[in-house]
């Protein structure tokens, strides 16, 4: 018979054992396994715990640019359905976007969600391809066709209109209605250098128009007629109690205040609109790829799309749910007049169309 090999076996704060049949027979006594093999499982479990491993809380590291309540909840949700506990950082997307970038040595978030598309494509090179699951339920132009990004919701560029001080069938049907002198003031517009989503219906008003420099003409023509505001809740404030009759707007902010019983109509211009996505990517090289590809999965799901519509107004993405029965009761996006928007183009000249729309501003005031 072959003569028994010993095995070694090293676990951290254990003496060296020789664990083989020989040694045994050569007086490792029943109760002193037992005991030496306590210790074992006792100092493998602490290796595994300190090293991340199954005996580890599992944990997902989310970037986003929503707020605190939307955060909250879907943090929550995902927890509950998973299991799998969630640290949000949360602040604006540039901010999070130079993190990323200084980062990237040593990734120390899983996932970023609720940034517009145009940003996710500017940095995709910072994301993993995922295929997450239904995600065809979202048209190919809400998603990367490389899967380096998915859209999960989509804003709607709207007039608000307060029918208690303007009756509803008195108001203005497109955008060119701005245009009226009999709105001079009635307007609210937030400042664009201070918001994204007011630079985009500029710009987009000016493409729509030609994109020109009678198209800008045309602009300053609307802008004489608002009030510029510091921030985009100071629009939908205004709007809701009637402090300005109208707001050149995003959707899911009439539905909210419409929903908490002010007299608001959401317009959808005839001429045209814009539906802006955001969405969520995995980070590459995240501390947890299971946790994110979880999260991507969860957060596409039309359980918690239909969730965030009822309580927040955001439209979801994918194209499987039926808007008209929830609240807010939203005219699905087929009905709409959808005008294409080169939201890369306008990106790119950010910094001069900016100087341009302030130049606009300050010679309307």
């Amino acid at each position: 018979m072959a003569e028994t090999q010993p095995r070694r076996v090293d676990v951290p704060g254990l003496v060296t054992q020789d664990w083989t049949s020989d040694a045994i027979a050569k007086g490792i006594g029943m109760r002193n396994m037992a005991s030496w093999l306590c210790r074992l499982r006792l100092a493998i479990a602490g290796v595994l715990a300190l090293s991340g491993g199954a005996a580890a809380e599992q944990r997902l590291v989310l970037y986003s640019a929503n707020d605190n309540t939307v955060n909250t909840m879907v943090a929550d949700a995902f927890t509950k359905a998973s299991g799998i506990a969630v640290d949000v950082v949360s602040t604006g997307s540039g901010v999070l976007f130079r993190r990323i970038a200084s980062e990237q040595a040593a990734p120390q978030a899983d996932v970023i969600w609720g940034v517009s598309s145009s940003l996710l494509k500017e940095n995709s090179k910072y994301f993993e391809p995922y295929a997450a699951k239904e995600r065809d339920a979202i048209p190919a132009e809400y998603r990367d066709p490389n899967n380096l990004w998915l859209g999960t919701n989509l804003q709607i560029l709207t007039i608000s209109q307060n029918t208690a001080a303007i009756p509803a069938t008195e108001g203005p049907k497109s955008w060119s209605d701005l245009l009226d002198p009999k709105w001079h003031e009635k307007i609210a517009y937030t400042d664009p250098a201070n918001s994204g989503s007011a630079y985009v219906t500029a710009t987009f008003l000016v493409s729509l128009w030609g994109g020109d420099d009678a198209a800008w003409t045309k602009l300053g023509g609307v802008l004489a007629n608002t009030k510029v505001l510091n921030r985009s809740t100071l629009v939908f404030e205004g709007n809701g109690s009637g402090e300005y009759p109208l707001g050149m707007s995003l959707e899911y902010a009439g539905h909210l205040w419409q929903q908490n019983g002010a007299p608001v109509l959401v317009v959808y211009p005839s001429d045209g609109t814009v539906a802006l996505a955001e969405g969520v990517a995995i980070i590459k090289g995240g501390p947890d790829h299971a946790a994110a590809t979880a999260f991507v999965d969860f957060i596409n799901g039309k359980d918690i799309q239909g969730q965030l519509l009822r309580v927040t107004f955001r439209r979801p993405a994918r194209q499987d749910i039926d808007l008209a029965s929830l609240p807010g009761h939203m005219p699905p996006l087929d009905a709409l007049n959808i005008v294409p928007y080169d939201g890369a183009k306008w990106e790119a000249s950010r910094r001069e169309s900016l100087a341009r729309l302030r130049t606009l501003i300050q010679n309307t005031r």
